[in-house]
């Protein structure tokens, strides 16, 4: 599945291109925003794959929108205006949209983001490990191994399935989390990045991984209850 938001500050065209979404098997709508500044809060701890966006929007044009992104998602840009295409593509835009979009023209623009999105992700699995730095080496980490990830100020340390042993490195936790596959791993609290596939239960102000009981923040609460709901 791609995972995808929309954003589009006109109450109309937002749900029309949340019907569309509806409509391709292969997307996964994971949040929907009127507010592209709220959308990018979103955005900072979700990770989407894909984002569907306008361009002329109060606040924050769709092309600021996509300049300001802490990472490079697939885009495509859904608006009434001809002129932007170019400033667009210049973006790597996946597509460019005009309104009213025909349903054929969007299954269009999905399936180029489905073909790239699959030959990123086999690219992916080609390399399911990270190398970070440990007692004077580079320690070469399984990403299905790790289980959870703490903050230690300057250092991380990296708890891991197969080993009583964590690996520490000394890296900030945000250089980490760039580097690990959100789709992977998620960010409970300033301190805790957890594997996904480690997680037993949650609560409202915390998760648990087996036995063990990690504190959820405010702040990514919303993003991991997102997660809950689209298993349920």
């Amino acid at each position: 599945m791609i995972r995808c938001i929309a954003i589009d500050d006109e109450t109309l065209a937002l749900k029309l291109l949340e019907d569309n979404i509806s409509q391709v098997p292969y997307l996964e709508l994971t949040g929907s925003f009127h507010n592209p500044v709220k959308a990018m809060a979103f955005v900072h701890s979700d990770k989407p794959d894909l984002i569907f966006i306008d361009i002329e929007m109060p606040g924050m044009t769709g092309l600021d929108f996509i300049r300001s992104l802490p990472y490079q998602p697939m885009v495509i840009l859904v608006t009434a205006y001809e002129r932007f295409a170019l400033d667009g593509f210049s973006l790597n835009v996946i597509d460019y949209l005009l309104k009213p979009v025909e349903l054929s023209r969007f299954f269009q623009a999905c399936n180029k983001a489905k073909n790239l999105h699959e030959l990123q992700n086999r690219s992916e699995e080609k390399d399911q490990h990270i190398f970070v730095n440990s007692d004077y080496s580079q320690v070469k980490v399984e990403l299905d191994d790790i289980t959870w990830i703490e903050s230690l100020k300057e250092y991380v340390r990296i708890n891991l399935r197969s080993s009583n042993k964590p690996v520490v490195s000394r890296m900030t936790m945000k250089s980490l989390e760039d580097l690990l596959p959100a789709s992977n791993f998620i960010r409970i609290h300033k301190s805790y990045l957890v594997s996904k596939k480690a997680i037993t239960a949650v609560k409202k102000n915390s998760l648990f991984l087996g036995t063990l009981e990690l504190p959820v923040s405010d702040t990514y609460r919303d993003t991991l209850q997102s997660f809950v709901n689209r298993l349920s």
